[in-house]
């Protein structure tokens, strides 16, 4: 998850998925010697190209069925406060990203376990 907190209201960064559209976090596989902190830091500059500061604890976790699998993902949500963007990035191409309030993520998002993770956090 990507938090932008200042002065402003905060806010969260979204990414499109490739396969349907439909507003996620940034998430991927963990690599061999990798972190999951480090994963998705990874995962956040590569599908949406920002860097910045991981959180040491996870925010949530939440569970995922892809249409096409019968397989379950868990997927643990880490904070990612925002430092910088970059315009190239790997994924530029094949997805959109859009920062969006705190207060209306629960509600762009697609994904039921996401939703109620987002919808639980306090910001």
């Amino acid at each position: 998850m990507h938090i932008s907190i200042g002065r402003q209201a905060p806010r969260v960064l979204l990414v499109s998925s490739r396969r349907n559209g439909g507003w996620g976090l940034p998430k991927g596989h963990v690599e061999p010697g990798e972190t999951s902190q480090g994963a998705a830091a990874r995962e956040a500059y590569e599908e949406a190209g920002v860097i910045g500061a991981i959180s040491s604890q996870p925010m949530g976790s939440y569970t995922y069925f892809k249409d096409w699998r019968a397989k379950r993902y868990q997927v643990t949500v880490y904070a990612l406060e925002v430092k910088s963007a970059v315009d190239d990035f790997p994924d530029k191409d094949e997805r959109k990203s859009r920062w969006f309030s705190a207060y209306q993520v629960a509600d762009v998002v697609g994904q039921p376990g996401l939703k109620a993770l987002l919808a639980k956090l306090q910001f």
